[in-house]
C-alpha cells in the first residue's frame, strides 16, 4: 500500500459515485479509505478524516486531469 497515496478527500459516501464508474472505465486501480465506516455513520467522516482516495503513484496524472475535468464541467445553478 506504499506505492498508493491519496489524491481527493470526499466527506460523504454519495460524493464518490461518479468517480468511482469514472475509474472503473479507464480501468485505474484504486481503492476508498474509510469507505464503510462513514457509509455506516456518516457522522463519523470528521472524525477520521474523510473517505480518502487513494492511487497508485503512476496514475497520479492521469487521476488529476480526470479531476480536475469533472470538476470544470460541473455546472451548479
Amino acid at each position: 500500500m506504499e506505492e498508493f497515496q491519496t489524491i481527493a478527500i470526499f466527506n460523504y459516501s454519495h460524493e464518490i459515485v461518479v468517480i468511482k464508474h469514472l475509474l472503473e472505465q479507464e480501468e485505474i486501480y484504486y481503492f476508498f479509505e474509510n469507505e464503510t465506516i462513514v457509509s455506516v455513520d456518516p457522522f463519523a467522516s470528521f472524525a477520521y478524516g474523510g473517505i480518502k482516495l487513494k492511487i497508485h503513484f503512476n496514475d497520479f496524472e492521469k487521476v488529476q486531469a480526470l479531476l480536475d475535468h469533472l470538476n470544470n464541467n460541473l455546472k451548479i445553478v
